[in-house]
């Protein structure tokens, strides 16, 4: 029998297959537009969500794309304050498995800096309580180990300071809850946290680069000289703005413990000074201004002691008669104090009132100190306030005195707030132009053949004031004890910034040849501030440059310095 195998016909034919292939083809690609039609409106309406919508009846979908609290960034926009998420340690005492004297030396070992008798308190409580906030991961992870359910490690909002203790006192801090308590925390606290604001960050007039080297210098100076702290702030003389400002002795504001209480204080804006011969300039300016001096050769008798009112008027070296730039040249308190007196009382203290020494300083922060203003102002008050005894301030309020001095006459409020394309505050008049010029050739020459020669840096044209005031005390003024300060400002030509330095009781060592006075101490740390910050700022040296002090040359005799 035979077997008939049959191949079956091709059913598909090439046309048909091609029908197949094409029909598949435009499925997939009806496939692709719908999925991308579909991301398209995702994409569009999250896109909307991020930008648009800001009301609170959508949960917190938006609210995911704002910080809890505003970045504080330079005027460079280096981030100088920002919220992260952090971590804590937390006990609930009734939930520990462990023995509460075995857990508390278990804890020690991690947390050396904390008294075990705390933990043991914390461990024996009946409420939940935290062991430690911002804790480092591997803290976090050595309390995991010790293997307790009574610990746990709730994820919590941490405000960080990546510069550290840079700029600390401006700055600030936030209190456990995240509130502002200081500094620029506690002054824009509502900014910082306002759900219209706060996706912004807040821009300060601070320079990280000046402000860190304004800090070193000044805390090596302090450091070397043995003294208990310091002070220096750098101000833009036509704007008002701050773009330096240190305290020492400083903080970490990142790690806040009570030691810590009296290195908070602001020694710029909060702390009160004599500030001895600085108020000088700003003396003898007001008496040109008002016509009292006329003459830059008329002299003033310095060669004795002035006795008034049962008080004698001395200088810290042999005297004579002194014209005006040699009054400033030698420091003379004599002969500045028989210019005050001609002045009189109402004019020396509208001078005052002008710069604003009978108030708070002018910035943001709400540590501001009231100064301490003569309680009469008789004649004696009129003369020792024109050498800076009697009324002490700030060294802000010292500052904006200065820039007003040097930058045409105009007195202007601080701030800490970068005013970028906003014009500054149109300022008061406190001294007329002609003044303003004048007193530039005078602390440029203060410099040049002064007191101030250590705070020359090759040129930069600083001008500037020592003054070395004895701290008060109980019975009078404490000899061993001295506020050594440097107020300057550069380039002289063209004024730009006030640098304000001081240095609170160095000693006399042989880091400043045995000398505490600002001539040795606090000129030095200008100079090098300015040298290091000075192009910083745009500011170049420029030994081709000076400020043109050829009529005054004539009339200064060199024979010695005083202070």
């Amino acid at each position: 029998m035979n077997t008939l195998v049959v191949r079956p016909t091709r059913v598909r034919t090439a046309g048909v297959r091609q029908q197949i292939l094409l029909t598949a083809q435009q499925r997939l690609m009806m496939l692709m537009l719908l999925f991308m039609a579909a991301f398209f409106l995702i994409s569009v309406r999250l896109l909307y969500f991020a930008l648009f919508d800001t009301s609170s009846g959508h949960g917190n979908g938006s609210a995911a794309f704002i910080p809890a609290r505003a970045d504080i960034v330079d005027r460079n926009g280096v981030p100088l304050a920002r919220t992260i998420d952090g971590y804590s340690i937390r006990v609930v005492p009734s939930k520990l498995l462990n023995n509460r004297q075995y857990l508390a030396d278990e804890l020690v070992k991690i947390f050396p800096d904390t008294p075990r008798e705390e933990f043991v308190a914390k461990l024996s409580g009946s409420k939940p309580t935290y062991i430690r906030r911002r804790a480092l991961p591997d803290q976090v992870a050595a309390v995991n180990a010790i293997g307790d359910v009574g610990f746990d490690f709730p994820r919590e909002k941490e405000r960080l300071y990546p510069q550290l203790t840079l700029a600390a006192h401006v700055l600030g801090f936030t209190d456990a809850e995240g509130h502002g308590v200081t500094g620029i925390e506690g002054a824009f606290d509502k900014r910082l946290t306002d759900k219209a604001t706060r996706g912004e960050p807040l821009t300060l007039s601070i320079d990280a680069r000046v402000q860190g080297i304004l800090e070193s210098e000044l805390y090596n100076a302090v450091t070397n000289l043995e003294a208990i702290g310091g002070a220096g702030v750098i101000l833009d003389v036509h704007t008002g703005e701050v773009l330096a400002m240190t305290s020492l002795p400083t903080y970490n504001p990142n790690k806040l413990v009570a030691a810590d209480a009296p290195a908070r204080r602001n020694a710029v804006t909060y702390n009160l000074y004599e500030l001895g011969s600085t108020f000088k300039p700003l003396s003898i300016g007001a008496a040109i201004d008002d016509g009292v001096v006329t003459s830059m050769a008329r002299r003033y008798d310095a060669s004795q002691p002035l006795a008034i009112a049962g008080f004698r008027i001395r200088d810290s070296h042999p005297g004579r008669w002194y014209n005006v730039p040699e009054t400033l040249i030698q420091s003379s308190n004599i002969a500045t104090a028989r210019i005050a007196d001609e002045l009189g009382r109402e004019k020396m203290e509208a001078l005052f009132r002008s710069l604003e020494f009978n108030k708070r300083p002018e910035i943001e922060l709400k540590e501001r100190a009231f100064p301490l203003w003569p309680k009469e102002w008789g004649r004696l008050s009129t003369m020792t306030t024109a050498y800076g005894h009697g009324i002490a301030v700030t060294p802000l309020h010292l500052a904006s005195a200065y820039a007003a001095l040097v930058n045409g006459g105009l007195w202007r409020p601080a701030t800490l707030e970068k005013l970028g394309d906003k014009a500054p505050p149109p300022g008061r008049r406190v001294f007329k132009a002609s003044t303003s010029a004048r007193m530039r050739q005078l602390l440029r020459l203060i410099v040049t053949d002064g007191t101030g020669k250590q705070a020359d840096a090759p040129g930069f044209r600083v001008g500037g004031k020592t003054g070395s005031a004895e701290k008060p005390g109980v019975g009078g003024y404490r000899r061993s004890s001295v506020v050594a300060t440097f107020a300057a400002a550069f380039p002289m030509d063209n004024p730009r910034y006030v640098v304000i330095a001081m240095v609170d009781e160095p000693k006399g060592n042989a880091y400043s040849s045995g000398q505490r006075t600002a001539g040795w101490t606090a000129a030095p740390v200008v100079r090098k501030v300015v040298m290091r910050a000075g192009p910083m700022l745009g500011v170049y040296p420029d030994e081709s440059r000076d400020v043109d002090v050829s009529e005054l040359i004539p009339l200064v005799r060199r024979d010695g310095e005083g202070e």
